[in-house]
C-alpha cells in the first residue's frame, strides 16, 4: 500500500479541526481548550499540505 507523504497528517489534521469547531460551537465548554485543538488541528492541515506539495511527483 503506497500512501503519499503528508496524506496522514492532512487526514488527522481535518478531523481534529472539524472536532475542534464542534467543541467551539458548544456552550459548555472550555473555550481556551477548543481553540487549542482546532489551532493544534489547523497546523496539521498546513504541515501535511506542504508535505505533499513538496513531495509530489
Amino acid at each position: 500500500m503506497n500512501v503519499r507523504e503528508g496524506l496522514i497528517p492532512t487526514a488527522l489534521g481535518t478531523a481534529v479541526t472539524a472536532a475542534g469547531y464542534v467543541l467551539k460551537q458548544k456552550r459548555g465548554s472550555n473555550k481556551m481548550i477548543a481553540n487549542t485543538v482546532f489551532g493544534f488541528g489547523l497546523a496539521h492541515v498546513v504541515l501535511g499540505a506542504i508535505d505533499l506539495i513538496e513531495h509530489r511527483q
